[in-house]
């Protein structure tokens, strides 16, 4: 049952999108040509730490999972990816028939051809979002990495084929976490003092939707945005209660941010042609999660042995 909602996500997807074609298809992106075994062509992620998957591994980052206790779950262990196993998009990527998505950092050659991560640890929409943590890929160059990417393909499909098979291709965007937990919610940045809630809300919506229709313009048609969860339940926030409790004030915080998404996302499929936008309500998934725990399963496993097992995995400076 863990992955019940996972499943419900994908249904969602395959329907929202239309995107599911016959499965005997060609898929331009296969390196030999062959035959379409996945559901899409590829998949292309843009994020924060909830979807990394080890770009920040290799800059002079403060905000890196590439260590233990992150990855005991996983199959090779610690990866960069903020998880004790799959992240999200993994999950999704397998589903879809795909296999992981590998990190923009790592990516070359044929790997490129079932899609790219370019999600970064302590990236916002806004580009100063996440500077606490010193090194972190903005929004913004995230998408400039992927016009990288972009040549790539058409060095490799060819300009045409690339921009026609780019269409039927899923864009993961999970972005605005970060903007408030490390920029509106922290004492050393001016934000809070120069908007309110609501104001706030509309800057970053704002500037989101520049740089989604940055990427429809490069040839995105297909989007998936993840909304904002209860930011006020996360372990960062929890810390700095007395009773380990969650703050309304911060969940209520960020109301105006995935209404303004909402919005946004319903005048995007209006005035772009061709386009389609669905949202993740990530709210509702993790409320649903803790108010019905016993559904979804449990997993015990000894911490300790994990521990030694893994302590090699542990680096020696920061």
């Amino acid at each position: 049952m863990a992955k019940l909602w996972m499943y419900c996500l994908l249904v969602c997807l395959g329907m929202a999108l239309n995107n599911v074609a016959s499965a005997q298809g060609e898929n331009p992106f296969e390196p030999d040509g062959g035959r379409r075994r996945e559901m899409v062509p590829a998949m292309f992620i843009f994020g924060d730490s909830l979807i990394d998957n080890g770009n920040n591994n290799d800059l002079p980052s403060f905000a890196k999972a590439n260590y233990f206790p992150y990855g005991i779950d996983f199959n090779g262990g610690p990866t960069g990816r903020f998880s004790n196993g799959y992240t999200m998009v993994d999950e999704i990527a397998e589903l879809l028939g795909l296999p992981l998505i590998p990190a923009y950092s790592e990516a070359s050659g044929d790997q490129v051809l079932h899609g790219v991560n370019y999600a970064s640890a302590a990236a916002g929409i806004l580009d100063i979002t996440g500077r606490n943590f010193v090194g972190r890929i903005p929004f913004d160059q995230q998408i400039q990495n992927f016009q990288t990417t972009l040549d790539q393909l058409a060095d490799n499909l060819g300009a045409i084929e690339a921009a026609e098979a780019l269409g039927k291709c899923i864009f993961f965007v999970g972005m605005g976490s970060n903007d408030y937990l490390n920029n509106y919610l922290m004492p050393n940045f001016p934000t809070r003092n120069q908007y309110d809630g609501q104001q706030y809300a509309d800057l970053l919506v704002q500037k989101y939707n520049q740089q989604l229709r940055t990427l429809y313009n490069l040839g995105a048609r297909k989007f998936v945005l993840a909304g904002l969860g209860r930011m006020g339940c996360i372990p960062s926030i929890l810390a700095q209660s007395t009773a380990g409790s969650c703050s309304e004030e911060v969940n209520q915080l960020v109301l105006p941010f995935n209404a303004n998404v909402k919005t946004m996302m319903n005048s995007l499929n209006a005035n772009l042609p061709g386009a389609r936008f669905i949202y993740v309500d990530i709210a509702h998934l993790f409320e649903d999660i803790v108010a019905n725990a016993r559904t979804y399963g449990t997993v015990l496993w000894d911490w300790e042995e994990q521990r030694a097992n893994h302590m090699s995995s542990i680096p020696n400076t920061m």
